[in-house]
């Protein structure tokens, strides 16, 4: 269905071809450490597990176990299912207590930031369920790392200079990631061996290490000294959900994400949208193409925002809100020579996050994403275990009868989504896109790209990138400024962007001819891999 040449004459990078196993993360040692564990008998749950982990160390800004998980899992011959590892806000949490300090917004480095991490326990239950090898062995490398050091990549360094104020508000956290108020050098050598000892709990007494004892004691007594009700029991408690995949047809095609309370169900709306328009490579300008993107885009947040919750506070009819009549009423309100106002989003921006995707020799597939929310999360730092808090609550809302509005015990709602594409009920493609909001609109562009224009995975993954958010339409310094002049008369707001927008993952799986076809975004520093 698309042609894996390409011009060697341009820059650029050629897809990865592999049999056995492959694995396709945003950092080499990720990468490297997920292959070592398919080598060493792992299959690919276990290699995602180590590579995730592994990233939480060498990728502090963007992931680790202060943050929480979404997985989707096709194991081999197996039913497809999906692991929610999102944490509530800690059950003392008042909407009322934050409305009568005169906020209108969560602070993203504040303690009422701070859900309880759910990443852990979701590392434990996917190695229990599917995992061949214990979590010693899985935990490994991103224990070496932590004890022993590692080297600061282009990507990591650009982003860690960009959170170093954020840093530079919490003491213990300028201790530990700034170099006399700087971010470290690329090549620059880090390490975290507070990390080390938490990982090593981890590894031999599962989430017990980090849920309960001296750590979970370590992050209460930090966030409470800041202002934060978050209680023991909050941890203790806690477990990740296994749940099962919304899904919606796109040209003959499923595309499976996780359902609620993360935002799959908008790019899920996105591609139904633009399952109505012919956007085959001739059919339409560049800007025709990226008109519709951002419209439909609009429209899905839109619902997104108005609807999208944690499904134990705020259940509804995700069936209804994909059927037909309700998709045509959105994809009839776009006009192609206009911008539509489909409505604001009241969602913070975010950019920081790891995706990654391991398929083995048995076909075994998962589609794994881990995130601190925004870069270095809340900024605070729980120093004594070495973990990085996220600030996943500022996704709340603080309007009284919201369905996403803050409560205690209640998740908010997530922009960090694993995919699925299947084909004849086989999956084909286990993908995914960092990028904060943008990822809803990301996993609809990147089908779109495969399936309606012909590009091979890698392609799709190098393609000029557009985001429409916020009252503005960003456009990636790729795209012709004539484009962007186009989509000026039409009403959009251009914003240029000042950093790439997303980054992305994806293993094809052509079962016919026994092969595994990977790419990894050159917009970070990782790479696709396998043997």
């Amino acid at each position: 269905m698309f042609s894996l040449d390409r011009d060697f004459t341009q820059p650029g990078r050629s897809a990865a071809i592999a049999e056995n196993g492959m694995a396709a993360t945003s950092h080499p040692l990720a990468t490297l450490a997920a292959l070592d564990i398919l080598h060493a008998g792992g299959n690919a749950i276990d290699a995602a597990v180590a590579a995730v982990a592994v990233q939480g160390v060498v990728d502090p800004h963007m992931t680790g176990v202060g943050g929480d998980l979404f997985a989707i899992v096709a194991p081999a011959g197996g039913k497809v299912t999906s692991l929610n590892a999102s944490g509530p806000a800690p059950r003392a949490t008042r909407l009322e207590a934050l409305r009568a300090e005169g906020l209108t917004a969560v602070p993203e480095t504040s303690p009422y930031a701070v859900t309880i991490p759910g990443a852990v326990d979701g590392w434990c239950k996917l190695i229990e369920k599917f995992g061949r090898l214990g979590l010693e062995q899985v935990l490994a490398p991103a224990i070496r790392f932590a004890e022993e050091g590692y080297r600061v990549t282009p990507r990591v360094r650009f982003d860690w200079h960009r959170a170093r104020r954020k840093l530079a508000g919490n003491a213990a956290a300028a201790r530990h990631f700034l170099r006399n108020g700087e971010a470290p050098a690329i090549g620059d050598r880090m390490s975290n061996p507070a990390l080390g000892r938490t990982l090593r709990g981890i590894a031999q007494r599962g989430r017990a290490a980090l849920y309960e004892g001296e750590v979970a004691a370590d992050i209460v007594a930090t966030l409470r000294a800041l202002g934060g009700v978050h209680a023991e029991d909050d941890l203790a408690s806690y477990q990740a959900q296994w749940t099962v995949p919304i899904s919606a047809d796109y040209r003959g095609y499923t595309i499976k994400e996780c359902p609620p309370n993360g935002q799959g169900l908008a790019a899920l709306i996105i591609a139904r949208i633009l399952s109505g328009f012919d956007l085959a490579e001739e059919a339409l300008s560049p800007a025709d193409r990226i008109h519709i993107l951002a419209e439909a885009s609009k429209a899905a947040y839109a619902q997104r925002d108005a609807l999208v919750a944690d499904p134990d506070h705020a259940p509804f009819d995700v069936a209804a809100v994909l059927a037909d009549k309700a998709i045509a009423a959105l994809r009839d309100r776009i006009r192609m020579d206009r911008a539509t106002d489909f409505g604001s989003w009241d969602m913070p921006a975010h950019r920081d996050t790891v995706y990654l995707t391991v398929v083995d020799k048995d076909r075994n597939a998962i589609s794994l994403i881990n995130s601190l929310f925004s870069a270095f999360g809340s900024g605070i730092f729980a120093e004594k275990s070495g973990i990085m808090l996220q600030n996943r609550g500022c996704g709340f809302s603080l309007v009284e009868g919201h369905p996403n509005a803050i409560a205690g015990g209640k998740r908010p709602l997530h922009t960090i989504i694993p995919g699925l594409l299947e084909k004849d009920g086989r999956p084909v493609m286990p993908f995914g896109v960092m990028g904060g909001q943008y990822q809803a609109t990301g996993h609809a562009q990147l089908i779109s790209h495969i399936v309606d224009r012909g590009m091979n995975p890698q392609a799709a993954n190098a393609a000029p990138r557009s985001f429409a958010f916020g009252g503005e339409l960003s456009l990636e310094t790729t795209i012709d400024p004539a484009i962007a002049d186009d989509l000026t008369r039409r009403g959009h707001t251009i914003a240029w962007a000042s950093e790439p927008i997303g980054g992305s993952q994806a293993i094809w799986i052509d079962h016919d001819r026994g092969l595994l076809i990977g790419a990894s975004d050159h917009r970070k520093d990782g790479l696709a891999l396998g043997y």
